[in-house]
């Protein structure tokens, strides 16, 4: 005697919410993996804050001005009378910005100093860095 389930005649399905769920999931993954690969080029200091303050994610040249106005060029140390010539050297025939990040204890005459530098060489692409105001 042979006995029918029923099992035998239904067709295969795919399920849709747990495919649903791996795509979240690798999407997630892909965004997060995105994030984590923005290098960031200077130093840490305490920025001043703005309200029209916006986020740039491309490749820049950072000038970093210290609490001890100290200067730094992508991390590195340098002086004042060669940080035009040194940033026309890294830029190259790419047109990346500069974004000067000053400490808010830094002079403010050493910041204006070294924009009339870069203006001077020819580096039009030059913007301070700040944090965004909260309110």
């Amino acid at each position: 005697m042979k006995l029918s389930s029923g099992y035998e005649e239904k067709k295969a399905r795919v399920e849709m919410l747990p495919l649903i769920d791996v795509v979240f999931l690798l999407l997630v993954f892909f965004i997060y993996a995105m994030l984590s690969m923005v290098v960031h080029h200077g130093l840490k200091v305490d920025l001043p804050s703005a309200g029209s303050a916006s986020l740039e994610k491309e490749d820049y040249i950072a000038i970093t001005i210290d609490a001890e106005n100290n200067l730094f060029l992508n991390e590195e140390p340098v002086e004042t009378s060669g940080v035009a010539a040194r940033v026309l050297a890294l830029r190259g025939d790419e047109a990346k910005p500069v974004f000067i990040n000053g400490d808010q204890k830094a002079d403010l005459g050493l910041a204006i100093e070294l924009l009339d530098d870069l203006k001077k060489a020819g580096i039009e692409e030059v913007s301070f860095s700040c944090t965004k105001e909260t309110p």
